[in-house]
């Protein structure tokens, strides 16, 4: 189904196509990175340079996309990140979960030659004393000591809520789970 997809947008001026089957099934990732124009991106539910190994070795995919806060913080994404550049491949770390982890990442960003974009989510940047400011697409690298940023601690305080959170279970209709 993928590769239907795909070839049915190869005419669109797209940057790349994000996870289009599971991180884990290299052979996949190659055969659909070698049928198109399109580059083909994964690896924000890989955790370990090990687990990228594989696809870096066998260049299935034209970019990888490491998160910060799971693959073993900024060092660990450096050496998953040289494994890549030896190979050509680019870097778009995947940052879904606020303003500390885009400190990293864009810190991370900033000594990676192969670094291509920053995704990021704009929720609790008003937890900073000095939110980020993106300018024309871009972000400045915090400058700060530490990962650059300064976090307003009373803000967080007053954001914090009783109870707990899970990461909520998304089921198709008939129970099974769905792979988004």
């Amino acid at each position: 189904m993928s590769r239907r997809l795909i070839h049915m947008i190869e005419d669109v001026d797209i940057m790349f196509i994000e996870e289009p089957v599971l991180p884990g099934d290299v052979a996949a990732l190659k055969q659909l990175s070698s049928s198109t124009s399109i580059p083909i991106a994964t690896g924000e539910r890989l955790f370990t340079r090990w687990q990228f190994n594989d696809l870096i070795e066998q260049q299935a995919v034209a970019i990888i996309q490491p998160d910060i806060s799971h693959c073993g913080g900024i060092f660990e994404a450096r050496k998953i990140a040289s494994m890549a550049e030896a190979r050509n491949i680019a870097v778009a770390p995947h940052c879904p979960l606020g303003p500390i982890a885009l400190a990293a990442s864009l810190q991370f960003a900033s000594c990676t030659p192969n670094f291509l974009c920053q995704e990021h989510l704009t929720l609790g940047h008003d937890y900073l004393k000095a939110p980020f400011q993106v300018k024309e697409g871009y972000v400045d690298v915090p400058y700060l000591p530490g990962l650059g940023i300064e976090v307003d601690e009373e803000k967080v305080r007053a954001g914090i809520f009783p109870g707990d959170w899970s990461t909520p279970q998304f089921r198709l209709k008939d129970g099974s789970f769905a792979e988004w």
